[in-house]
């Protein structure tokens, strides 16, 4: 593939209602000073992580001196300082965490009423150079000048610094995806496993702003594999979903954030934040669960709405106990230490609400069906039966069962029952959602709540007769039943298929960083053999003209016509480890008339393992889940890959 080729212009997108001040390429990211709420919110979050990581510098030599010094006035001074930058912090945490509770920006903006998903904010990073250490790493390593690559660094950077502002839709999560799978390539190119570039990489924790610096490129992998997960959160938050389509859509966002989460804890280890720490990760994987399971009762029930079917409210009741099961798991999952102290206090009661307020729809679909009786159109009493049995995890058997099921008086005195408990449930969460000062801010929340207490009551109301003199039974709990389980959907980086930004360096089986070679040599091939050509050379160059990407077939055919005064070719060797010390520069000149047909075969080396400009070859990183595809003078990624060493 030509220059030309490679760099042909992406088609541009151009998102509906998005928050980027211009529609772009793939490779343009977001105006974070755009006049919108999310480059609003992205741009406060950005300073309040400059802020912190000030405030905690500060903080750090404030400590240092009160250790070091004996003098006490200068203690009294620092102790005074500090609690001063402790204050500052508290007050940074506390907006940064309003910040990461501001759910109401991420979700759709359509006139229907829909109960709130979480949204995780992004990851903030500084800017990085990493031309100057690359420019070094391509001079001593390669032993080619830098300067020709010039294009090459430039299109790295921009790379990512687009990357950092990504816009919220399908272009966005491209725009990750590509510079994740760019990242492959420099890591096996510039970052040897025995030597450290000192390249440093920052990033910011997504949630309490806290800063991490490490030199290892696994952080900055790790750390936009957060981010691919956090923007198919909001995503997912931002689907309309009073629509099927707008919901499967939905639950597709959170599974994907769910699978990419989920592969960042198996995958990487010994993360500097904590967003990034096994039990931040198990319970972003949960929370996603969570928000998939209630898109799944919110399907159910629009599939289902104006179907007047005995079973069909039994099984909308089902689902929503399923929910409320899950978000009870969350719960518990965020009350545990250390997730307990890190995860925004909006989070974990937004979570509890939602755990009271499905147990409550649950007992109230549980009601409707038992207290409308002309939703009771099953004509088989065995049907019937069998239903009741699978609906409740109590025993309700034998002549229980049969009156129930025959008498409409014991239907109604069941369904009070369901309604009583529906009630007091719905009272319990929208106590526990008034305790929280962030969330009585939320109108949506709280209009969904009221409106379903209201509705509880209304029924309750209803079916209350002045001569019930017995007091109401206490409710059977439900059974946890749902049509569609989630599942976690690992991120499909091959439908993002990248050129290898300096592919000009050769074939990355042999001109990557883990391997080392003889500095190139000038040869004058007349002879193969005599001209101090070796078995296992690699020519990179003919004539003076780079041929590191040419088939074997046309090397061979221009070696095949040289002339009486031979030809010049450039070759290096591969050097085993214990022979890297000995290198030494040479030149070998020699003319001759012919070449011999023996010394053909040892003139270039090019086995299956190399990647030719037509045919492909297994990159080293993990063999089962990666390949590089050469075409032209390009290497293209086209399937996810692995990381499973120590991140830092």
């Amino acid at each position: 593939m030509s220059d030309s080729e490679a760099e042909a212009p992406v088609e541009e997108v151009f998102p509906e209602n998005e928050d980027c001040s211009q529609a772009g390429s793939i490779r343009k990211g977001c105006d974070p000073l755009a006049q919108t709420q999310r480059s609003k919110l992205q741009h406060r979050r950005s300073r309040i992580n400059q802020q912190i990581n000030k405030e905690m510098r500060m903080r750090a030599g404030a400590e240092n001196l009160f250790r070091a010094t004996t003098n006490h006035k200068v203690k009294e001074t620092v102790a005074l300082e500090l609690s001063f930058v402790n204050s500052n912090l508290q007050l940074l945490k506390e907006e940064l965490e309003e910040l990461n509770s501001s759910m109401e920006v991420y979700q759709n903006d359509s006139e229907s009423i829909n109960v709130p998903m979480i949204p995780l904010g992004l990851k903030e990073t500084k800017e990085v150079d990493l031309s100057v250490s690359l420019k070094d790493f391509i001079c001593e390593h390669y032993g080619e000048d830098s300067s020709l690559y010039e294009k090459e660094l430039v299109e790295l950077m921009e790379l990512r610094q687009a990357m950092r502002t990504p816009s919220r839709n399908e272009a966005g999560l491209e725009l990750l995806m590509e510079y994740y799978n760019q990242l492959y390539f420099l890591d096996n190119r510039f970052f040897p496993p025995s030597k450290n570039l000192g390249v440093y990489f920052h990033w910011y924790d997504s949630l309490t702003g806290v800063p991490s610096c490490q030199r290892a490129l696994a952080f900055e992998k790790g750390s936009v594999l957060f981010n691919i997960g956090a923007l198919y959160t909001q995503i997912g938050a931002r689907e309309d979903r009073s629509t099927t389509p707008g919901i499967e859509n939905a639950i597709d966002a959170f599974q994907k954030a769910a699978g990419a989460f989920n592969y960042l804890k198996e995958n990487f280890s010994n993360a500097p934040s904590l967003d990034m720490s096994v039990p931040s990760l198990n319970m972003l994987v949960r929370l996603m669960i969570a928000q998939v399971q209630e898109c799944v009762f919110e399907k159910v029930l629009l599939q289902l709405q104006g179907v007047c079917r005995f079973s069909a409210h039994l099984q909308v009741a089902q689902e929503a106990a399923r929910v409320a099961d899950v978000y009870s798991l969350v719960y518990q999952t965020m009350t545990q230490p250390p997730v307990k102290d890190y995860v925004p206090f909006s989070w974990t009661t937004m979570v509890q609400v939602k755990s009271e307020h499905f147990k409550a729809l649950s007992h109230y679909y549980a009601a409707v069906a038992f207290c409308d009786h002309d939703m009771l159109l099953v004509d088989d009493e065995g049907e019937s039966e069998k239903l009741l049995i699978q609906f409740h995890v109590g025993v309700l058997e034998g002549p229980v069962l049969s009156t129930v099921l025959r008498d409409p008086e014991e239907r109604r005195k069941l369904g009070k029952a369901h309604l009583k408990k529906a009630v007091m449930m719905h009272e319990e969460a929208m106590r526990i959602h008034s305790l929280c000062k962030i969330l009585r801010k939320m109108d949506i929340l709280q209009e969904v709540l009221s409106f379903a207490h209201k509705r509880s009551l209304g029924c309750y109301s209803q079916i209350d007769h002045e001569d019930d003199f017995f007091e109401t039974a206490e409710a059977p709990p439900i059974r946890p039943k749902t049509q569609q389980k989630p599942e976690l959907k690992t991120t499909n980086f091959s439908k993002v298929r990248v050129t290898d930004i300096f592919h000009r360096l050769g074939p990355l089986s042999v001109f990557s960083a883990k391997n080392n070679w003889s500095p190139q040599r000038r040869v004058h091939l007349g002879r193969a053999a005599e001209a101090g050509l070796r078995k296992g050379d690699y020519i990179t160059s003919v004539n003076g003209q780079d041929c590191k990407w040419w088939k074997h077939a046309e090397v061979v055919q221009l070696l095949k016509s040289v002339t009486e005064e031979g030809v010049d070719i450039g070759v290096i060797t591969i050097l085993l480890p214990e022979l890297q010390s000995q290198t030494d520069r040479r030149s070998v000149v020699l003319s001759s008339s012919g070449l011999m047909s023996s010394d053909k075969e040892n003139v270039r080396r090019l086995g299956q393992s190399n990647t030719s400009r037509s045919t492909g070859s297994l990159l080293t990183w993990n063999k089962k889940n990666s390949t590089a595809v050469g075409k032209g003078s390009s290497s293209t990624f086209s399937l996810p890959f692995k990381d499973t060493e120590a991140m830092y």
